[in-house]
């Protein structure tokens, strides 16, 4: 007889009251779900908003490096994209990690829809609430950017909840076993 329980060994969990996560579970989520929000800010900023692709990636850019980055022009430069990419998954993760907390992988289509709402909710938060810290992200206040912020999070929910039925023993707490 094979033993497989050795496929759930390496998976780091974290354990507080009313939450058991899997750490495998939310890094697949942040990175499924910044991946898609990165594909499609690229394709449909410019398509649907007529605005360089680069824009958004040099306003990411900006949280770390400052206004400097900030176009014009707009075009790419490698230090600011390299920066946009590090401060994007930073979030990512964390957004993907307090996800987890309430999510819990209950099922498919309730982590998704979870997770749709949850990227609105975001939407909100870096659109308006983070504005007052970095006020050229009030530029990205549009149907393109709520409908990324959508589609990303509702990545982030069902990929979290596969992860978790894929990962996690039936059994465990973080599946409600």
């Amino acid at each position: 007889m094979t033993d497989h329980s050795h496929k759930h060994r390496h998976d780091f969990h974290i354990s507080v009251p009313g939450a058991h996560i899997s750490m495998k579970a939310v890094v697949c989520a942040s990175v499924a779900a910044g991946i898609v929000f990165l594909v499609l800010e690229l394709i449909l900023t410019p398509l649907l908003m007529g605005v360089s692709s680069w824009v958004p990636m040099r306003m990411i850019a900006a949280i770390t490096m400052g206004r400097a980055v900030l176009p014009p022009p707009e075009t790419f430069e490698s230090g600011a994209v390299a920066a946009a990419l590090v401060v994007h998954f930073i979030l990512s993760f964390v957004y993907a990690l307090a996800f987890a907390f309430f999510a819990k992988g209950r099922s498919l289509l309730t982590d998704t829809l979870l997770g749709a709402g949850v990227g609105l909710l975001l939407y909100a938060v870096n659109y308006y609430g983070f504005t007052q810290l970095f006020p050229w992200f009030a530029e990205m206040r549009h149907w393109v950017s709520a409908l990324i912020h959508l589609a990303a999070g509702a990545t982030m929910g069902a990929t979290y909840a596969w992860s978790v039925q894929r990962f996690v023993p039936p059994s465990h707490p973080s599946t409600g076993g």
